[in-house]
């Protein structure tokens, strides 16, 4: 059985121009046909009219780690607890007192103490965990521990890391700059055709990503003890990418008055 022919349907089309955008929404909403014809613009319309430009803005911004944390293990046994004990303490003042003649800071060191009987002897360890924020320093310390100790003495590799809010901070800062391309950009492209930039109409965040390594994320295959103090500092280095969209409002090019 032939399906039964649809009856013709008629589109009706109005051409409303940006400043009657609301009349348009308003004959929508309230169920009214729009008229049939196309009215042309006259002169005091096109005027109303805003001009606009729209541009999009991308920036990437990246932060190095600002803090490295170092321990320093010292450890004794002894078949006496006193010899563990002196043994561990004489070491550790050592450490302590070449610390400060770097200049470290008291409350960017912390120790701790282990006394602990093993079978038929005493085993004292000491841990001093040291947190850097000068990294040349750092190294310049850990090379002079390693050489004027001996080998009972074990220095771990730094470890590299942020403060926090750091992440939230290279955010916000990536989305500025982004911001800040965009309205380079709308600047020149309203020079070039001879017209003024306005003020901002929209400023929207279209993309926002951050993350940590190579900006390649090219992450290298080496263990991380294996890595030298530069490989280090990249992999544990963050980024932030930002997309912005932003509608800014077009004046025409300003006369100048003529004075005679």
């Amino acid at each position: 059985m032939p399906l039964p022919q649809a009856p013709p349907s008629r589109v009706f089309v109005e051409l409303v121009p940006w400043a009657d955008r609301s009349r348009e929404k308003d004959l929508v909403s309230s169920g009214e046909a729009l008229p049939g014809t196309c009215r042309p613009l006259s002169s005091a319309q096109a005027q109303i009219a805003p001009r606009e430009v729209h541009v999009s803005g991308t920036a990437l911004v990246s932060a190095r780690p600002d803090r490295a944390q170092v321990v320093v293990r010292v450890s004794s046994t002894k078949e006496a607890a006193a010899e563990a004990k002196k043994s561990v303490s004489r070491r550790l003042d050592y450490v302590a007192q070449s610390l400060r003649q770097q200049g470290v800071q008291a409350e960017n060191i912390i120790i701790t103490k282990d006394f602990r009987r093993v079978e038929n002897a005493y085993h004292m360890e000491a841990e001093v965990c040291i947190t850097f924020t000068e990294f040349g320093k750092m190294q310049n310390i850990c090379n002079f521990l390693v050489e004027k100790l001996d080998s009972s003495v074990v220095i771990s590799p730094p470890q590299f890391y942020h403060t926090p809010g750091s992440t939230e901070n290279l955010r916000r800062q990536a989305c500025l700059v982004a911001v800040e391309n965009a309205w380079r950009k709308a600047r020149e492209v309203c020079n070039l055709v001879g017209q003024t930039l306005g003020k901002p109409l929209l400023i929207k965040e279209e993309e926002t990503k951050d993350w940590e390594g190579q900006i390649d994320d090219h992450q290298t295959s080496k263990h991380s003890d294996s890595l030298t103090v530069q490989e280090k500092i990249k992999s544990t280095t963050i980024h932030a990418a930002s997309k912005v969209l932003i509608t800014f409002e077009v004046k025409g090019k300003e006369k100048r008055k003529k004075y005679f």
